[in-house]
């Protein structure tokens, strides 16, 4: 199949897509997949025209802020949070936290943005939703030497928990992508929700373990890290030079000593966290579906509003 951006005049008034079944949008993404890596590249040169320090700016938001919290949690406060070196733990929860951020955020808009070429085009309306989760991945493959170049001067080395790092960014595609899909056309119906996406990224990010180490929450908080579908994900993306972080947990009652006593013998404890890893995975699974699912049925009333 020959893909192209412009085609049907009419939009989707000739377009029978609201009828297709998941495999066929599927495959017509799939086809227009050239399409969309030339939308990633167009958006990547956008971003970066014209900057002296170009793809640098796609991690020096989240290196900042990585500074900022380093020294108020680790220099002011003195709080043992997460596993040091305190900076590198931050930086990569941040990185990848800055993809889902970022992403959710941009496809917000990822509709009414382009609303001309939505309407006449007769490219997959999934893929101005996956543009900017490609590109916003892109970014994160981007800010990996910048995890490199503080690994070294640590002289923290990677774990062989590192190859679930590729795991990690899939659930934060896939966790986008769903996300996406159902805020996409949402905004283009409803106005509010482009207000409401702020504050709820924010409560987000104070309830994911970005900051902190899941062993720094109390045990009878764990259910509430179980159900945010970030935490798996942040596990993992950790676990690459801090594999304690998937291995296990020290309970928050017994952080202080690292140990338990049992028969008046030192029991050092730890607990796997993978159920936190397979939590997520179902809640992205989950959230993947119902936006695919929401997508398909508000394309039509979308299109009819732009």
């Amino acid at each position: 199949m020959t893909a192209t951006l412009l085609g049907r005049p009419g939009g989707f008034t000739t377009s029978a897509s609201s009828r297709l079944s998941v495999v066929e949008r599927l495959r017509r993404v799939v086809d227009y997949r050239r399409i969309l890596w030339l939308l990633v590249r167009r958006d990547l040169k956008v971003r970066y025209a014209g900057s002296a320090l170009g793809y640098l700016w796609s991690v020096l938001d989240p290196l900042l802020m990585s500074l900022v919290y380093w020294f108020v949690f680790a220099e002011i406060l003195d709080r043992q949070v997460g596993y040091p070196p305190y900076i590198l733990f931050l930086i990569l929860g941040q990185m990848i936290w800055a993809w889902f951020s970022g992403g959710v955020s941009g496809t917000v808009r990822a509709l009414r943005a382009e609303a001309q070429m939505v309407r006449q085009s007769n490219v997959p309306r999934e893929v101005w939703v996956l543009r900017v989760v490609v590109s916003k991945g892109m970014e994160f493959v981007f800010s990996l030497p910048v995890v490199g170049l503080f690994a070294l001067c640590y002289l923290k080395a990677p774990s062989w928990d590192a190859f679930y790092l590729p795991l990690a960014a899939l659930m934060c595609f896939f966790l986008v992508l769903g996300f996406g899909l159902i805020l996409a056309p949402l905004t283009v119906l409803v106005r509010d929700v482009e207000r409401i996406v702020p504050i709820f990224m924010r409560v987000m990010f104070y309830a994911s373990p970005v900051l902190y180490s899941v062993k720094d929450v109390p045990t009878h908080l764990h259910a509430f890290l179980s159900v945010n579908p970030t935490t798996g994900m942040l596990v993992l993306a950790r676990a690459s030079f801090f594999p304690q972080e998937l291995a296990g947990y020290v309970p928050k009652e017994n952080h202080k000593h690292h140990v338990i006593r049992e028969n008046g013998h030192v029991v050092t404890h730890y607990v796997s966290n993978w159920h936190f890893v397979w939590h997520s995975a179902i809640g992205i699974a989950i959230i993947f579906a119902v936006g695919v699912f929401v997508f398909a049925r508000l394309e039509r009333p979308v299109l009819k509003e732009i």
